[in-house]
């Protein structure tokens, strides 16, 4: 007989962030073409509601962006700062984003070996690339 979890813990996952933005359209594009995050879904579901969720490439994690969502589409556009998008080669990720039109920051070692380079989308919410080395 399977034994019962008596155990109080939690599982969580945070699998959405909300991104506002100004120009959902070009936001899209940005994050899709630019970025190459992958479009998740992209509905309308009434003349002022508009949902696209996009992930970027090996992500668990998603971000919504759209219209008529309540207080998500309060928040002011650009006020997301840092979020972080861990990869495996900062300089090749950097180099990618910077061929598909991407204004990049310079690449930043901290002690440790931890790399981080920035870039921010059209309405200036802003993102890292960290890379930690292996062991960390």
């Amino acid at each position: 007989m399977p034994q019962e979890n008596t155990s109080k813990t939690l599982t969580m996952k945070l699998e959405l962030v909300p991104v506002p933005v100004s120009d959902v359209d070009r936001a899209k594009a940005f994050y899709v073409e630019q970025v190459g995050f992958h479009l998740d879904h992209d509905v309308q579901s009434s003349e002022t509601t508009r949902v696209i969720q996009l992930t970027p490439p090996g992500s668990g994690c998603s971000i919504v962006i759209g219209t008529g969502m309540g207080e998500i589409s309060e928040m002011q556009p650009g006020t997301i700062k840092g979020l972080h998008l861990v990869v495996m080669d900062i300089h090749a990720a950097r180099a990618a984003l910077i061929e598909r039109g991407v204004a990049m920051g310079e690449v930043i070692e901290y002690p440790g070996g931890i790399k981080f380079s920035g870039f921010s989308d059209p309405d200036g919410n802003s993102w890292l690339l960290q890379e930690i080395p292996p062991g960390l």
